[in-house]
């Protein structure tokens, strides 16, 4: 199996990567929205969770909730991937020994997988299962993300 350190490496030297690292204001101003995206996403996440529990909107269809919640929640996944990328282009060859980034990425792919495979089937059948599931998933995501500056 090929080893990806090459290209954590280049993305580490790469022009972008540098200057967000070497700016003493570029990496917080993206951090901030990042975890802002986050911060949309998990709530956006957690109303449609609720009312799938049957905690919250009980009389609003789920498909209208999630319909107008749609924008947020894409839009919110767009930010969120984008700056993150530009976050690990900064410290691409730190995060490449981390174990916390490794299962920050494990969890994002298995809850991007989720969300626009499996999500909309259980939705309707097994709201409850959906909703458990996604919120674990993501706030997963969350936390991962958070130990990645505090745990190896």
């Amino acid at each position: 199996m090929a080893s990806l350190l090459p290209f954590f490496q280049w993305c580490d030297s790469s022009w972008l990567g540098t200057t967000i690292r070497n700016s003493p204001f570029l990496f917080p101003v993206i951090e901030m929205f990042h975890l802002f995206a986050l911060t949309i996403l998990l709530g956006t996440t957690l109303i449609l969770s609720l009312r799938l529990l049957g905690v919250m909107f009980p009389r609003q269809a789920f498909p209208e909730l999630a319909t107008s919640l749609r924008p947020w929640n894409l839009w919110s996944l767009a930010v969120m991937l984008s700056t993150g990328f530009l976050l690990f282009t900064s410290e691409a060859v730190k995060c490449y020994g981390n174990d916390s980034f490794r299962a920050k990425m494990l969890l994002l792919f298995t809850a991007l997988l989720f969300r626009f495979t499996l999500y909309p089937k259980l939705t309707r059948n097994w709201g409850k299962l959906a909703a458990g599931l996604s919120l674990v998933l993501w706030f997963s995501v969350g936390l991962a993300g958070r130990a990645i500056g505090f745990l190896g």
